[in-house]
């Protein structure tokens, strides 16, 4: 049995990739992470029926939880095969909009809390190999004015996925970093909120390329930044 931890899941990219997974690898051990409880109820009923869901509401932005939880996970189950980041903040402002606690916030939730919960996880994925897989943005790639905050900490999840592929090697860990274009999700109702959600990239097409990259396909695609776009 594989034990997966995926962050996020209670609505958006998250939500599809733990229902994905779950249909495409029924049986294995999967733990959802997100602050609503409520919302992480409703993606364990979509997940495949066969496959042991686990829902930990947790706030990411408090460093000390995500340690305490991921240690606890590890020494419970015994391994942690699979780390999914997805979790994302957003709060966009322009410059002189935005506040010190804005971005604190924002770094805490997009890189701190991967940081850590990388780190606590490959204490334990370091043993058995596996595999890290994190959502950043197009956004993190241009210049995003009235964006700085959010597209700054998903140009430093860029890089940090990048050293981590280099630096977790001798151990059997791929690391992945996926940047997806416009997808119809809640933070992007924020970034763009005229914007049509039927006419961009649904969650489900990005859980389509993280479910590849996590089985034996993606072997290969580890190391570099993998922008994920709606075909026209």
């Amino acid at each position: 049995m594989k034990v997966y931890i995926i962050t996020g899941a209670s609505k958006g990219i998250g939500k599809s990739t733990a229902i994905k997974l779950s249909h495409d690898n029924p049986g294995d051990l999967y733990i959802i992470l997100a602050r609503d409880l409520s919302k992480l109820i409703e993606t364990k009923k979509l997940m495949h029926v066969d496959s042991n869901v686990i829902t930990k509401p947790i706030d990411l932005s408090d460093s000390d939880k995500v340690i305490k939880l991921i240690r606890s996970i590890g020494d419970e189950y015994g391994r942690i095969d699979y780390l999914i980041n997805v979790a994302g903040y957003v709060n966009p402002k322009s410059l002189l909009e935005t506040t010190v606690e804005n971005w604190e916030m924002t770094f805490k939730v997009n890189i701190l809390s991967v940081f850590v919960l990388t780190r606590e996880a490959v204490r334990f994925m370091k043993k058995t190999g596996g595999k890290i897989l994190n959502v950043a943005s197009t956004a993190g790639l241009s210049s995003r004015p009235g964006w700085s905050a959010y597209s700054s900490s998903k140009a430093a999840l860029i890089s940090f996925s990048k050293t981590m592929s280099d630096e977790l090697e001798e151990y059997g860990i791929k690391s992945y970093v996926v940047s997806p274009g416009r997808c119809a999700t809640d933070l992007r109702k924020q970034l763009a909120p005229e914007e049509d959600p039927t006419t961009i990239m649904q969650p489900e097409e990005v859980a389509d390329v993280i479910s590849n990259l996590m089985g034996e396909n993606g072997n290969n695609l580890d190391g570099q930044n993998i922008i994920i776009r709606k075909q026209l």
